[in-house]
């Protein structure tokens, strides 16, 4: 009888390159830079700043695409998700559905068609990560939880950037709990397109990670510092709490099973 040590088999890979590396994680050191920043400052710098974050965040996680899962992932990733919130960002802001009455502000700088080209950005910042949670927490449901945790991350972005004066709302009806600017079918409308993009991304993206590639280290860290900056911003330096407890408490539901799963339980490929 012989013993044998176990490994379990999504254990057995290797990481990225040191130059993959160094590109991710100076990548994701220039959007906690920038937020950190964001706060401090003021004007046309903040306006550029704004900006800045979106691009350094999206361009975080897609390296991490590209790296972890390969070019097929990141393309298909890519067009799906630009395209998809391009359209559905279109159609929200000429006809008020599924987010409700809006307007962007051309302060965000380039635009199709009204619609800010750094907007499509902020989705692609956010649909990776929260597309590899909802797989890791609830792979039945993924295009549930996966929507719902765009619905979430929402409710830290929209209170921030219309105080900022990036956008606005007309409020008709009932407005987001302690967000009286922002009516509550912006948060209905998330929760239904973010749906159909995680359904959509779900069916078409590749699950199992490369043999060589990056770990989902730097997906976790950049969730962390998500709830990290948009609980301790809206408490210390926006002199928002409800916007904190709104979004903050939801998020860090949505972090705790997954940092449970992702460490304490079976290893899998996601």
């Amino acid at each position: 009888m012989s013993i044998r040590q176990y490994r379990p088999r999504g254990n057995r890979r290797r990481g990225m390159s040191s130059r993959q590396s160094l590109i991710l994680y100076s990548l994701f050191a220039l959007t906690v830079v920038l937020q950190m920043l964001y706060p401090l400052i003021h004007g046309g710098l903040l306006r550029a700043v704004t900006i800045g974050i979106v691009y350094a965040a999206s361009f975080t996680m897609l390296a991490h695409a590209l790296f972890s899962y390969g070019p097929k992932y990141f393309s298909l990733y890519f067009l799906i998700t630009f395209f998809f919130a391009l359209v559905i960002e279109q159609i929200g802001s000429r006809s008020g559905w599924p987010f409700g009455d809006y307007h962007y502000s051309p302060t965000l700088g380039f635009q199709i068609f009204g619609v800010p080209l750094v907007v499509p950005f902020a989705w692609l910042m956010m649909a990776h990560p929260i597309l590899i949670l909802a797989r890791k927490i609830a792979p039945q449901w993924t295009f549930l939880v996966g929507g719902i945790g765009l619905m979430v991350w929402d409710l830290f972005v929209d209170p921030q950037m219309v105080s900022a004066g990036r956008w606005s709302w007309k409020v008709v009806g009932p407005h987001v709990p302690l967000q009286p600017a922002i009516p509550l079918s912006n948060t209905a409308g998330w929760l239904l397109s973010g749906m159909a993009l995680m359904a959509l991304l779900h069916k078409a993206l590749p699950k199992e990670r490369r043999k060589v590639g990056a770990s989902a280290t730097a997906i976790e860290l950049f969730l962390g510092w998500t709830a990290f900056s948009g609980i301790i911003g809206n408490i210390f330096f926006f002199q928002t709490p409800g916007v904190a407890l709104v979004a903050g408490l939801p998020f860090l539901a949505l972090l705790a099973p997954y940092f449970f799963s992702a460490h304490l339980g079976r290893p899998d490929q996601f």
